[in-house]
């Protein structure tokens, strides 16, 4: 069950996020460093360019963030919600419906997917 408020943590990988310094996440990523981004505010960042491949955003809150051309397709993103979030050129899990992604993006709903 999601948290009733996204939560900013300390953990450093989180907080490059949180000052748009994508490129230096991704590097780190890149060089096997870990984070846990379960339940986190990420409102009305700049996410272009994040290497979302195998992290987990369950019960994540991206409203308003810009989330354009990002490849969530091997990603968790159940529990999020993406109320207003750029989500042009993204590409999403088979497991979401674009009616359900419609539905988040346009209403803040929780994203399900197919096998609940």
């Amino acid at each position: 069950m999601p948290s009733e408020k996204p939560v900013i943590t300390k953990d450093p990988m989180y907080q490059l996020l949180r000052v748009d310094n994508v490129k230096a996440f991704n590097i780190k990523k890149e060089a096997g460093q870990t984070c846990d981004l379960t339940g986190v505010n990420l409102r009305a960042l700049d996410l272009r360019g994040l290497d979302a491949d195998g992290l987990d955003f369950s019960d994540s809150y991206f409203r308003d963030a810009d989330l354009r051309g990002i490849d969530f397709s091997q990603s968790n993103l159940r529990g999020a919600s993406l109320r207003g979030a750029k989500i042009y050129g993204c590409r999403f899990p088979r497991e979401l419906a674009p009616e359900e992604i419609r539905l988040s993006h346009d209403l803040g709903t929780r994203l399900r997917y197919r096998d609940e």
